[in-house]
């Protein structure tokens, strides 16, 4: 019988010891490039991605031919994912918007709520229904209707619309289905989209109502002062003229009899309520065939594009409706492009073997992973700016853990969505575009931009980390 000589096990030890600290480094050094190439030299986000995971593999000892295979894997696993959600979502909005539709919803919101729970009742329409549209176009269409509204609601009513909106917005990208971020830390972390969401919606309703009523608390006590924190009204005409109108202004003068908002939106809810029947019938293991084909995300979208194509060709006209498409392509493809390279970088991690390093420093029954990947995604956040870049770049350094640790991905998914909440600023376009729709000064858009997304950020938590006491 052999045996191995005590010095050698040893050396082995520190060896293996040596060269996971070297990947750990390494793996700091890639993050931390990427970080300063988008904020200090400006380079596409896209471009930085690509540029620390091909670091990232060389330095792993992943070889050229491997890294470059890892790379190209990433980004085509993710486009198999997601790529035609994303476009079906996107080509949902656009039609969406020329239709007018938010616009009438919003009208239907207040009659319904009331001034004092109009803010809820938007921020959770914002949330959770719009979802499908572009983030700058659903803003910019918003945005003005929010201002007007905050104008009918008293001293504080532009205060309480500004956090409404800049919450819903943010949240609803990272939680919820067919968010643009949700959609990506979904595939990176293979979790089924009826999973995420569901999850999603129980993560992102109490959120927003929780976040907008700690805002709103402290504005009712003396924290908001519309004389340094909103611009004179006299500023605002200019932007209420661009932003009321919007694209679908043009089409609007059109109709003749404007349809019922349950007709308009009627495709997007019912592809929303396939996928979530899907998921149902995945969790209670029931085998329906016909469910299964419905209720297939890709397929239950498309329903609902082609449904609201239907809406939009009866009540527009076709020329008006392939322009809308055309506009929808046209802004889907940066979505595309920055979550596919983000699985680029997931991919690359997980091959340099990230995940089994890790997951020696926690326990199964731990928080702590759930509170790094927060961590992780806040701080990426603040430095680059991003929601999107952070979630699934964060998402991606922690997800070859999950199987590990024995967490449900979906977990880290959502971590990482909330994580990538915190403090919304000077980098951000969201920010800007808040400030000018919305009347506010920079100061005032701080209070309601920056700190109301990270209070949200912060509350998501509780429900993230209640649900992992039952995953």
């Amino acid at each position: 019988m052999s045996h191995t000589d005590p010095m050698q096990r040893s050396m082995n030890g520190r060896t293996t010891v040596m060269a996971d600290s070297m990947i750990l480094i390494n793996t700091a050094v890639a993050i931390t490039a990427i970080v300063v190439l988008i904020v200090r030299f400006r380079l596409s986000p896209v471009i930085a991605l690509v540029l620390g995971a091909c670091y990232l593999g060389l330095s792993t000892g992943l070889g050229v031919e491997k890294t470059v295979d890892t790379i190209a894997e990433g980004f085509g696993d993710v486009m198999a994912d997601i790529g035609l959600l994303i476009a079906f979502g996107v080509l949902l909005g656009a039609l969406l918007r020329e239709l007018r539709a938010i616009e009438r919803l919003v009208d239907v919101l207040l009659r319904v709520f009331g001034p004092k729970r109009v803010p809820y009742g938007f921020a959770l329409t914002i949330c959770t229904v719009l979802q499908s549209i572009f983030l700058d176009v659903l803003l910019v269409i918003s945005g003005p209707l929010a201002r007007s509204i905050g104008s009918r609601l008293g001293s504080l009513g532009k205060a309480r619309m500004a956090t409404a909106l800049a919450i819903s917005l943010e949240c609803g990208i990272v939680f919820t289905v067919p968010g643009a971020a949700a959609l990506a830390l979904a595939s990176l972390l293979d979790v089924s989209l009826g999973k995420y969401l569901l999850f999603g919606l129980l993560v992102v309703i109490p959120t927003v109502v929780l976040a907008i009523a700690v805002m709103s608390f402290f504005f009712a006590r003396g924290w908001w002062n519309a004389d340094v924190d909103e611009l004179p009204e006299t500023d605002l005409d200019s932007t209420a003229a661009v932003g009321v109108g919007g694209p679908g202004t043009a089409a609007a003068t059109e109709l003749r009899k404007p349809p019922s908002l349950l007709l308009l939106f009627s495709p997007l809810f019912g592809a929303l309520l396939l996928i979530a029947a899907g998921a149902f019938a995945e969790v209670l293991e029931w085998k329906n065939p016909v469910l299964e084909l419905l209720g297939s995300p890709i397929l239950a979208l498309l329903l609902g594009v082609v449904g609201t194509c239907l809406v939009a060709r009866k009540v527009l006209g076709q020329p008006t409706v392939e322009k809308a498409l055309g506009a929808g392509l046209r802004d889907s493809g940066q979505i595309l492009l920055l979550n596919g390279v983000g699985g680029c970088l997931a991919a690359v991690i997980a091959a340099a073997g990230l995940g089994d390093i890790l997951g020696g420093y926690f326990s199964a029954n731990s928080w702590a992973p759930l509170l790094l990947v927060w961590l992780m995604a806040a701080v990426l956040h603040v430095a680059v700016g991003s929601v999107t870049i952070s979630a699934i770049t964060s998402a991606g350094l922690l997800a070859p853990v999950a199987p590990v640790l024995g967490l449900d991905p979906v977990l880290i998914a959502l971590a990482a969505g909330a994580g990538s909440l915190f403090f919304v600023h000077l980098t951000s376009n969201t920010f800007w575009l808040l400030q000018s729709l919305l009347g506010q000064t920079t100061r005032g858009t701080l209070k309601t931009c920056s700190v109301g997304v990270s209070v949200a950020s912060v509350i998501a938590m509780g429900p993230i980390l209640a649900l992992s006491a039952f995953l």
